[in-house]
Order: structure tokens, then sequence, then C-alpha cells
């Protein structure tokens, strides 16, 4: 049974986790740099360790350092949220190589579907769509032009490490081709050390669906619905919901069933997110991530089912305490992501908090590490919280969402507060009509129009 657990991050997640812990009854150690040393998840925790200095590579990033805080601690599991280490396997190695418990997916795991050839190859041995294009990596502009043309344009040229829209190129012909194929690889290997990349076919107008799965170490899986995660800016999510207004009933289960038979098969275990591309009724798998997703609030909400928990318990050992018939979803669930950024330039806009007031009501959550006095600091991402609402309908849902948003104040930081409430005033977003596209060309549009 898991007694102590080091939190290795910050933040809101770094919150969330203390949270669930509490909860339950476990002790929490807190890393942090010099620049969190007045961070809520500081002040909340049993114990807190500072880890090194602001840079994220010489605290957050710091595997040794955190290694050795959860020694010295006496805590016996690591909890990495994520972002930063969360997805690095090597680290969790280390982890257990320490004898401690990693709250997460086993380390081969994390390699096989963290790696995005390995895991399309796993993904379609397992029974997943996926979205034609190359084989594996892609060496030669040569060898890019003969997948292209097998495929059709247009194509995208993708990174194989990483992701965050970084080492991503689109060419829509041979002669676009070669400058793409550069560029990708020159992006990848400035971004993650690797210029390895491969090619998929191209969507015009997806959406972007994701399906969280849960399972425990005994090969007992479950899915938890699907998440639509469309509005995006450079690849950045903005808003997710779920249920996707995309969806029926049919297909929902259709596509859930077919990613828990499929997570079977790989032998997962623990939280992982299935994601896929959503265009003219079929699925494309193209990614999984190996870990807990930042809108994984708003399928709590909808299955009543804390993920968090979820997650300690079958690290600690535990079998799932339920099966796919015992998952019941109830009502619709949004999110809207709030960084502390010019909503019109997206610059990032870290300084003191002046005025910070959540707002509260029925099925009304927050999560942040803020409050007024604090001062964002500039060293790491620009998010500051997470609004999430619940209604019985998606129309409740999107009416409590105008109320909630109405009632958050927060000044001395521009943040993204005044865009969530265009967006979600659209008639687009009103009829759940949007793709991964439409937010850019939403913003190109309100730019011009403001000169």
């Amino acid at each position: 049974m898991i007694e102590k657990v080091l939190i290795a991050n910050r933040g809101e997640i770094a919150l969330r986790i203390y949270r669930a812990c509490r909860e339950m009854g476990i002790k929490t150690v807190a890393v942090h740099s010099t620049a969190d040393a007045d961070a809520m998840h500081v002040r909340m925790a049993d114990e807190a360790v500072c880890i090194g200095p602001a840079p994220a590579k010489e605290s957050y990033l710091n595997k040794a350092a955190i290694i050795m805080a959860a020694l010295v601690s006496g805590a016996d599991a690591i909890h990495p949220g994520y972002g930063f280490l969360s997805e690095n396997a090597d680290f969790a190695q280390m982890v257990e190589d320490h004898g401690l418990v990693w709250i997460g997916p086993k380390p081969e795991m994390m390699r096989l579907m963290g790696d995005k050839i390995t895991a399309k190859r796993a993904a379609k041995e397992a029974g997943l769509p996926v979205v034609p294009g190359s084989d594996g990596s892609v060496d030669t502009v040569e060898e890019a032009l003969a997948v292209a043309k097998k495929t059709g344009y247009p194509v995208i040229v993708k990174a194989t490490a990483g992701g965050g829209g970084k080492g991503m190129k689109i060419a829509r012909s041979d002669e676009e081709m070669a400058e793409a194929y550069r560029l990708a690889r020159a992006e990848a290997k400035a971004s993650f050390a690797s210029d390895e990349v491969f090619i998929e076919k191209y969507l015009e107008n997806p959406r972007h669906i994701e399906v969280q799965v849960l399972a425990d170490n005994y090969n007992n899986v479950v899915y938890l619905g699907e998440r639509d995660c469309s509005l995006q800016r450079n690849n950045q999510k903005l808003l997710e919901e779920t249920p996707s207004p995309a969806l029926n009933a049919e297909q929902r289960k259709k596509i859930g069933t077919l990613v828990a038979e499929a997570m079977k098969k790989i032998g997962y275990n623990n939280v992982g997110t299935v994601e896929f591309l959503y265009e003219n009724g079929e699925f494309y798998f193209i990614e999984m991530n190996t870990r807990l997703q930042v809108e994984h609030p708003i399928t709590e909400m909808v299955t009543g089912i804390d993920l968090v928990r979820e997650q300690i318990r079958v690290a600690g050992g535990a079998h799932l305490n339920y099966v796919q018939d015992d998952v019941h979803f109830e009502g619709h669930a949004m999110e809207c992501r709030i960084n502390a950024e010019d909503p019109f330039t997206f610059v990032p806009c870290p300084g003191k908090i002046e005025q910070w007031h959540a707002p509260g009501g029925l099925w009304t959550r927050v999560d942040s590490g803020m409050y007024t006095g604090y001062t964002v600091p500039p060293y790491y991402d620009s998010m500051i919280a997470k609004l999430i609402i619940f209604g019985k309908s998606r129309n409740g849902c999107l009416m409590r969402l105008h109320r909630a948003i109405d009632e958050f104040v927060i000044e001395g930081v521009k943040n993204t507060l005044p865009l969530h409430n265009e967006v979600i005033s659209t008639t687009d977003f009103i009829e759940g009509r949007y793709s991964i596209h439409w937010l850019e060309h939403f913003i190109q549009n309100r730019n011009k129009q403001n000169g």
C-alpha cells in the first residue's frame, strides 16, 4: 500500500494530486524550484523539498534531484502529473530501479506508445484504424515524395518524438515537400534532439476526439468515454467537452469498446488517452498519451470517477473495482484552459495577481494554484487555471459556463477569459459545429475586424 507520494510537478496539477492523496489518507511531498517557494502546492503538502533554481531543466526536469528528494523524504511513490517528466520512460525506470512506485504506466508501455511510429504500428496491430502514411520513419526527400505519391496530397510531415505542434509541416505538392521535410526535421532536431520524422495523410477538416482508458495490472480495462478537443490554436487545446457533439451513442460505444480491447491486447496499465482524428464518420488513430491529461476533470464530471485516485490505487496493486457495465455517463461537461496571456496576441503575461475571485455554485469547479498576491513566474507554462463545468444537458452546461466566466475575477495579469467568452457565444460553438481548424480561423477573422 502506498503511504507517501512525492508529487513531481507544480501548479494546479500538483494541487490536484495532493487533494486525491489527502482524501485517501496518503502523505505528500511537494518538490519546487526557487521560483515556486510560495506556490500553493508547497504550502499545502505535508513536506516540501526545493530541488533547484527556476529553470525547469535545473529543477522539475532534474531527474536525480527528484529521486533524491523522494529518498530523503521517505516517499514510497512518485506521481509525475502531466508535462515535465510524465512521459519520460527513462525517468519512470529510474523511479522503479530505486525501489519506488511509479504512478503511471509501465516504462515499457511508455516507450511503446510514446514513440509515434511504434505507437501507430502497435495500434494498427491491436485493431485500431490509423491514418494512411509511411510505415515508419522517412529518411530522405525521395522517400518522402514516394510516400506522398502513394498516400495522395496533402500530407503532413511529423516528428516521431515530442508533440505540441513542433516538427509538423504540411505539404500540398511535390514542390512543397522538400521544404516541408527539411523544416520538420530541423524543428524536430531543435525541439526533441531527434530529427526522425514520418508522413501521414493530412485530413482537411477533422475533429480531435480522444478516448480515456483506465487499466489495472491484471489486464482489466475500461473506457471512460471520449472528449472533444478540437478547439485548438497552434496544436494547443483551448476548450474541451464531453460528450462530443459530433458523435452519437452508437459511435461512442463502438470506438470506446475498440480502444479498450486494443489496450488489453497491448497489455497497457494505469490511465492513458488514445487520440484520434475524426472526419466523415471515420476515426484515425494519431497517438497515445501515457499519462494523466490536462482535461481529465471533464471525464470525472460525467462518470463520477476520480482518475487520480484510481491511478494511485492501480499503481499500488489494486484491481479495478468495476467492469465496463458499471461505468455510467451522465450529463455534459466543459473545461476552459485559462492562460496568463494577452487574449489577442497570445503573448505570455506573467506578473502579480492583484485580485483573484474564482466562481462557485452548483457543479462549478476551478482547478488552480492561484491566489491574490501570487506572482505568476515567467519560467513555465502560462496556464493558471482550469474552469470545469457540468450540466445535465449541453445547453445547461453552456449557460452555467457563461455565468461562471462572468463571475471569474482575475486582475493584475492579462488572461484568456475574454477569448473563452467570445468563443462560446458563437453560433458555431453553440451548435457544436467546429473542427481543429475552426479556432485559428475565428482568431484570424476577429483580429482583422479589430484592425
